[in-house]
């Protein structure tokens, strides 16, 4: 069983400068709720209340959140603000937080590597909380990946398919269909040029990880910009074994981006928050 479920926060969030100068972009609201919210619901939705989180400098504001603040508490008592923390108190109450710090900035790889000592020898999922994902007709995200892993025992990573124009945002997968949303991966290439591209499905930012992965990290050289990249070690991990493709259902708002954070908000507001639907 899956029970413990990596947030990689430590970065610096330049696309929204200055917004987050002195606030962690995983701290940006979608509505009324910061996206790591988002991603702990999420997690915990799907059965992992294990929580741990790579942070870095200026991120104290992610334990503030996951945490009581007493006098909040005093100050909005028998009024009708406290359905507001309805949300947080519940992650609060059912899930463990556990944090390290990223001392530098050297890739997504190297972020997943500093969490070892807090994820151990188990399988993991992570959730990068710029990426929210949403399904509100059935399984979150991560919760149809833990099937599926129940099922596979392997590495999955979410994908889905993008424009040729944004390919080289991405890591890229191709690979031998098993069924026609799941793919074994035979080949991963990160951001390439579109012209290089082996296929348009990208990976986005769920991932399912077995603990060998740690090893095979730690043996993974630096990639592009000098960053230690996860693609570099999931494309090492399928050639020694097996990493499976998913194709999500639900949807996936890149947050990272001005673009995609104003779509979730205008979605997550008309779509929830006016209609009253669980927010």
């Amino acid at each position: 069983m899956i029970k413990k479920c990596l947030f990689p926060a430590a970065g610096y969030g330049t696309r929204f400068l200055p917004a987050t100068k002195a606030m962690p972009k995983e701290m940006l609201p979608v509505v009324n709720k910061p996206l790591i919210q988002y991603g702990v619901e999420e997690a915990l939705d799907a059965g992992l209340n294990q929580i741990a989180i790579v942070t870095g400098r200026g991120k104290r504001a992610l334990e503030d959140h996951f945490d009581i603040s007493y006098e909040l508490e005093h100050q909005i008592r028998n009024t009708d603000k406290e359905r507001y923390l309805v949300g947080i108190r519940r992650l609060i109450d059912e899930c463990s937080f556990s944090y390290t710090r990223q001392v530098e900035m050297k890739g997504l790889g190297h972020a997943i590597l500093s969490a070892r000592p807090l994820i151990g020898d188990e399988p993991f999922a992570v959730v990068l909380a710029d990426d929210l994902c949403l399904n509100p007709e059935g399984d979150s995200v991560l919760a149809q990946m833990v099937k599926l892993y129940n099922q596979f025992r392997c590495s999955i990573v979410a994908t889905m398919e993008v424009p040729s124009d944004e390919i080289s945002k991405y890591g890229v997968v191709a690979g031998e269909p098993i069924r026609d949303d799941i793919w074994r991966v035979s080949h991963m290439v990160e951001k390439p040029k579109p012209e290089d591209a082996p296929t348009n499905m990208a990976v986005i930012g769920r991932y399912i990880l077995t603990p060998d992965i740690f090893e095979i990290i730690e043996q993974t050289s630096p990639g592009k910009s000098g960053e230690i990249q996860i693609t570099d070690a999931l494309m090492q991990q399928a050639q020694q074994g097996c990493v499976l493709a998913y194709k999500f259902k639900g949807r996936r708002f890149d947050c990272g981006s001005a673009e995609g954070y104003i779509e979730a908000t205008n979605y997550c507001y008309e779509n929830f928050y006016l209609t009253g639907k669980a927010f």
